[in-house]
């Protein structure tokens, strides 16, 4: 049964009453630009971006920039709401807020609160970018007294859609699925959304796990608009099941440790405020459950660690929901009803913050000084070494620019004490000239804590996501975390280091070392520009200059009877990819291998398949997808997983199996067709799931670890379990996000460029034993995390386990990849081992 709508007098206090059809010169609600009522269908991407751009020409209040555009090329918006007088100081408003942030200088000269809302950051929550018209309409119509009057003292940024690209998928599958009318029934095809819903962005990121580390494309230019800004507060609108009622703010804990008691208390704020609006409507919601504020990733927690109050609110729906579905109470949630309820908080969210703007902009101001006047946390300054990290570390200091974290490079020498991430000892630190250098006394103190922090303060381990996540140990880098304040002169700019160097006078060969995922995308450069490669697989030394494991040896034998120009082309290359080289004379070393030698592995450049589509997980194809496409940009064709056959793996070389469910995928034909080609000479690297999957097959020797006996867990010395206590027991067994130290084999061509112990990012408590024909190149040995939280059980079944492996299987191999090495895109030691994956094993 239909629930009945409320009658418009009900909702007269706040929401803004369609207008008749107008002159197309004037500002037109949404009903009458689009010619339907919203709701009543969802709205393309294309046509909301051109109501957006109506508004902002015919309304005084608004103006509109893009600042931006997605994978796929359509447009990113921002439009700018206040009033007129407002707009004729917008510069001195927006410069005003950057300076009480520290972000540029000079003293503020207005005190306008600044509220930012996003819609549709997951594509497949579409109700977002229908209320944002809604709602961008009622602060734009001049007329509207109540709103207008907010604008007086608040700017308000209004973002219609995060993920243009996952919101067209989705809008595009449901419009082409739905009938005349929409079908409630919830087992009807239009509420069963297909593999890769619009969830995710054009490469199958969710981008709202993504702000802390701004991966993808849409993350990186929507900080730039963000930092030139600054807002006060942000709301990042979401929906969740169809069965759910609203969330909005305050949060649940966890809490992390450094947000402040003002950040907590006018979430509380704002949160009776909204309830007073639903309340009045009858509108069920609930607070402080489920969304912790913790991981820094999100769009309400990011924001919160740039001195934000940030806020998600959640509609219940999602991609399920379509225009209309039956709830399992038996009522039947609409479209419309979605779209009034994300309004409603909307211009709530801006009314209380108008009324508390000054206390809004104070605290904002008072947020920033603190962090440079006390900074947070038992660490004052942050080394991360230049030795040997190669691109790792000009690869940090991107990530920095991008979240505004101030950095330099150290000029001089000096010795302090600081604890080592890698060992977690404190022991004297030399810091060396081209040093990274942060301190923890800056603007973005809070938000330096919180991504270099060694350990994570954890209140409550019932989280959402992942609990550890330091800088350090994701780009592998070695680094200190210092207690105190180290006054060393620095520049803005790393040392200047030759790009080429040697005797360049046609030389014996090139050789460049191998530490990054920078050097993995010159090699596939070089691969693709038809120029012979070799790497080395022992070290060596020539002319008391001595070369590592991995090392890419690039001989003029081999390629100058093939190659015109060789040297030129050659140094281009590395040119265009700021890629160092050095020239040698002779291939006769010092000490090691000679350049001749059958140990100089030859690297021929592989052609790469991924099976992607259902059952596998979206988002590990995607990560697979990304990192070939954009991270070391070497092509990769990416295979159906529905329609796989035999015939596809021809010319294949390397087949990635992503994370996902194989059980009635695999199986014993599918099985015996990977096994026969493997055998012929074709690598397999397995990601999470496909690990199990193989585990099963005749031929793969990974094997389950034995299981120690335990004592029944549903009770505890003889009493039954308690039902109150069932978290706390499935806490034992959880493993939401942990970094563990990992005791890699760094002269197994799994390992080079990588030093032990390797950091891992443990999601899983898959417990593979040692193996016994095969090689453990990464063997988790002590199963306790470095940072983050694991179950004590799970703790207890990892120990002693297998991470990473390698197998012959007749002539070709497989690696085993038990945990992630391309989490999320942001996991840079992952990118090293991943690439050593594809490049090295099976041709040292």
């Amino acid at each position: 049964m239909h629930r009945l709508l409320l009658s418009v007098a009900s909702l007269a206090l706040l929401l803004v009453l369609p207008a008749p059809a107008q002159p197309s010169d004037q500002l037109q609600p949404p009903a009458t630009y689009l010619g339907y009522e919203l709701g009543q269908q969802f709205t393309p991407h294309h046509r909301v971006v051109d109501y957006v751009r109506h508004v902002a020409a015919r309304s005084p209040a608004v103006t509109v920039q893009q600042y931006g555009t997605s994978v796929e090329g359509r447009p990113l918006l921002l439009a700018t709401i206040t009033t007129p007088d407002n707009h004729d100081r917008l510069g001195t408003l927006r410069r005003s807020n950057r300076q009480r942030a520290g972000l540029a200088e000079g003293t503020p000269q207005a005190d306008a609160a600044v509220v930012w809302l996003s819609y549709n950051v997951h594509g497949d929550e579409s109700v977002s970018s229908e209320a944002a018209l809604k709602t961008l309409h009622a602060l734009a119509d001049t007329a509207n007294t109540r709103t207008q009057e907010w604008l007086k003292n608040t700017v308000v940024l209004l973002d219609p859609a995060l993920n243009p690209d996952g919101r067209t998928r989705y809008v595009q599958w449901f419009r082409e699925t739905v009938g005349a009318t929409a079908n409630p029934d919830p087992d009807a095809r239009e509420h069963h959304t297909p593999w890769a819903p619009g969830r995710s962005n054009h490469y199958y990121f969710d981008l709202n796990r993504d702000w802390a580390w701004a991966v993808q494309k849409e993350t990186q230019q929507r900080l730039g608009a963000y930092h030139r800004w600054m807002p006060n507060v942000h709301v990042d609108y979401h929906e969740m099941g169809a069965d759910d009622p609203y969330y909005f703010a305050p949060g649940t804990t966890p809490y992390h440790e450094n947000l402040t008691d003002w950040q907590r208390e006018f979430q509380f704020t704002v949160g009776r405020n909204n309830a007073s609006y639903f309340d009045r409507n009858g509108w069920l919601y609930f607070t402080q459950e489920v969304f912790d504020l913790l991981y820094p990733g999100y769009g309400d927690t990011w924001p919160l660690f740039n001195g934000a109050i940030g806020m998600t609110y959640e509609q219940g729906g999602g991609g399920r929901a379509g225009r209309a579905i039956v709830t399992s109470e038996g009522d039947t949630l609409t479209l419309a009803e979605r779209i009034q309820h994300h309004h409603t908080s909307a211009l709530s969210t801006v009314e209380v913050t108008a009324e508390h703007h000054e206390r809004v902009v104070q605290e904002f101001a008072d947020y920033y000084e603190s962090a440079q006047d006390n900074p947070p946390g038992a660490y004052q300054t942050y080394v991360v070494h230049r030795e040997a990290q190669g691109d790792r570390l000009s690869a940090l200091a991107t990530h920095l620019d991008r979240q505004r974290i101030r950095y330099g490079y150290a000029t001089e020498r000096e010795t302090a004490e600081g604890r080592d991430y890698q060992s977690g000892t404190t022991e004297n630190v030399q810091i060396q000239s081209g040093d990274l250098i942060v301190q923890a006394a800056q603007p973005k103190s809070r938000l330096v804590k919180v991504l270099f922090e060694p350990t994570t303060t954890i209140p409550d381990s019932l989280t959402y996501d992942i609990t550890a996540w330091g800088l350090p140990y994701a780009y592998g880098v070695e680094a200190h975390a210092l207690p105190n304040r180290v006054e060393v002169d620095t520049a803005s700019t790393p040392p200047t280091q030759p790009s080429l160097t040697g005797n360049t006078n046609q030389p014996y060969a090139y050789v460049t070392p191998w530490r990054s995922r920078a050097d993995a995308r010159f090699a596939g450069a070089l691969l693709q520009h038809d120029v012979h490669l070799r790497f080395a697989t022992k070290s060596f030394t020539i002319n008391d200059r001595s070369y590592a494991p991995g090392t890419l040896v690039i001989t003029r034998s081999g390629n100058t009877n093939r190659l015109d120009n060789f040297d030129a082309r050659v140094q281009r290359i590395a040119q265009n990819h700021g890629q160092p080289l050095h020239a040698l004379q002779t291939g006769f070393t010092d000490q090691g291998p000679d350049l001749g030698s059958g140990t100089v592995g030859f690297i021929d450049g592989p052609n790469v398949a991924v099976l992607s589509g259902p059952p596998l997980s979206s988002s590990s194809v995607g990560e697979v997808w990304h990192f070939f496409d954009q991270q070391i940009e070497y092509p990769a064709t990416l295979l159906p997983a529905d329609d796989f056959k035999a015939s596809m793996l021809d010319g294949v070389d390397v087949l990635v199996l992503p994370d996902g469910r194989y059980g009635a995928w695999l199986t014993d034909g599918r099985g015996q067709m990977l096994t026969q080609w493997v055998r012929e000479g074709g690598r397999l690297l397995a990601f999470g799931n496909a690990n199990e999957a193989l585990a099963d097959q005749s031929g793969y020797h990974l094997t389950h670890k034995e299981e120690t006996s335990e004592s029944d867990t549903t009770t505890t010395g003889g009493d039954l379990q308690q039902y109150g206590t069932q978290s706390q027991v499935a806490l034992s067994r959880s493993t939401p996000g942990s970094i563990h130290r990992v005791q890699l084999d760094t002269s197994h061509p799994l390992g080079f460029g990588l030093s032990s112990p390797y950091f891992t990012l443990k999601r899983n408590s898959d417990a593979f034993a040692y193996l016994d024909d095969g090689w453990t190149v990464g063997a988790l040995q002590e199963s306790a995390p470095v940072s983050g939280f694991m179950g004590h059980e799970a703790e207890q079944r990892i120990e002693n386990t297998t991470i990473f492996g390698t197998q012959r299987l007749g002539d070709g191999h497989v690696v085993y990849f038990v945990d992630n090495p391309l989490f999320r895109g942001f996991w840079y030691g992952g990118h090293v081992l991943f690439s050593n994956a594809v490049f090295f094993v099976g041709n040292g």
